[in-house]
């Protein structure tokens, strides 16, 4: 994945590493090449001061040492073709020469140090000289090579920290993506309402305006579904309530005695049928959604649980099962009819699936400060491979008892979810499932 900083860097980096480069060298030239040009000129001099201290005696090229003064800078050498020494010194090297060049400038090297040196073509009447001169302060050419050196570091440090000054001014200039991104990966994927554009930098803030164009596309499309979800289910209620009554009416009549298991089986589908569409129209309510703007209130877990247990003790009782409460006044936030959908699943799960001379258990407490609501049964359980499974709408677990329509948990973790709860299912002690809702 491509990062936008390492790329800035990268770009910067480049041409501030070539400018450093460039300033040190052109600072280098700048120092040396007036000095070159000095020695250069000294060397001249000195050359032609040697020349014009020339002697030929006895047919043989020599030198009037005596009267050379003020050159205890230079130090030269005066050959003959054959490179025999003159005079001078004979540590001076004679460079070789083509016939057409009369002046050669060169580097010597003397005792393991560099310096710019002359050599000079003269004709004498005694024949060819070699006039060579070494400029011994020539050799300072090397301060310059280290003040190149010491320059570049220089500039490749403050490069550097320039680099990471930049780095922490993009970082900071970043923040403003980053709170966008953080803001949007907090979201439940069902969460689509539009991003403050006003709060976005200029640069992103097309990107913003089309992401609240898709989500506003998006939110139409899923508040269209939720809405002929919950259309359906009440319109289903009506004619399902009709139907149960005249059945209820048909059973008592003497005249269906010969048919009365069938009518009690229509009966049953009847409930089950009103059941589920109760459930279609819970889970329509509870999408997050459809419940953006959800009316909240302070919520008493412990009065509520009780109520809806008391709601539950007929069922309990006929069943042969101990249904019991233990709670504490703990409050939340949240909309009571979508927690009292929550506990009435729960408690129909358990109810459902524990056998006869059972136990459920309804408890509510705040361990941490945080509100927490457990139904114990003592069922077969849910397996532990199974337990992600049943949180999916209309799935059922193998061999289920009765005709559920494998709602009731997907439904309790939609309302979990819209409070950013946990829901956790495990195994009670004495055997059973152990259903879990922690709120924040």
């Amino acid at each position: 994945m491509t990062s936008i900083s390492r790329q800035l860097i990268f770009w910067l980096a480049i041409p501030l590493m070539l400018m450093a480069l460039c300033g040190a060298l052109v600072q280098y030239f700048n120092s040396v090449a007036p000095s070159v040009l000095s020695s250069d000129r000294r060397l001249k001099e000195a050359s032609n001061s040697i020349i014009s201290h020339l002697v030929v005696k006895d047919g043989a090229v020599g030198l009037n040492e005596a009267e050379l003064t003020g050159r205890a800078d230079f130090k030269f050498a005066v050959r003959d073709p054959q490179g025999r020494l003159l005079a001078g010194s004979a540590e001076i090297p004679t460079p070789p020469m083509d016939g057409e060049t009369s002046q050669l400038f060169s580097v010597a090297q003397i005792e393991h140090r560099s310096f710019r040196m002359l050599t000079t073509r003269f004709d004498t009447r005694a024949g060819i000289a070699f006039i060579s001169v070494a400029d011994t302060h020539s050799g300072q050419n090397s301060e310059a090579r280290y003040s190149f050196i010491r320059t570049l570091l220089w500039d490749f440090v403050q490069l550097d920290v320039t680099l990471v000054l930049v780095w922490i001014g993009i970082q900071l200039g970043l923040r403003p993506v980053r709170r966008l991104r953080d803001e949007i990966a907090q979201r439940s994927p069902l969460d689509l309402r539009p991003i403050v554009e006003t709060t976005a930098p200029r640069e992103i803030a097309p990107v913003v305006v089309v992401l609240n164009r898709l989500f506003a596309a998006l939110r139409a499309g899923v508040q269209s579904q939720q809405q002929f979800i919950a259309n359906t289910a009440h319109q289903l209620r009506t004619p399902i309530t009709g139907m149960q009554a005249q059945l209820d009416v048909l059973a008592a009549e003497p005249a269906a005695q010969p048919i009365r298991d069938r009518v009690h089986l229509l009966q049953e589908g009847i409930r089950q049928l009103a059941h589920a569409s109760n459930q279609l129209l819970t889970l329509a309510r509870a999408d997050p959604s459809a419940n953006l703007a959800a009316k909240t209130q302070a919520v008493d877990l412990g009065a509520l649980a009780g109520d809806i247990a008391a709601r539950y003790f007929d069922r309990a009782l006929r069943a042969n099962i101990d249904l019991g409460v233990e709670t504490s006044s703990v409050s939340i936030s949240a909309d009571p009819s979508l927690i009292d959908d929550l506990l009435s699943n729960l408690l129909d799960n358990a109810l459902k699936y524990t056998p006869a001379g059972g136990r459920v258990t309804v408890s509510v407490a705040a361990p941490n400060h945080k509100a927490l609501i457990a139904v114990e049964d003592s069922g077969p359980g849910i397996p532990e491979n199974e337990r992600h499974r049943v949180l999916q709408r209309f799935y059922r677990l193998p061999n289920s008892p009765g005709h559920g329509s494998g709602l009731g948990l997907a439904i309790v973790d939609e309302i979990a979810r819209l409070y950013g709860a946990t829901l956790s299912i495990g195994a009670a002690a004495g055997g059973g499932a152990r259903i879990t809702v922690q709120f924040p």
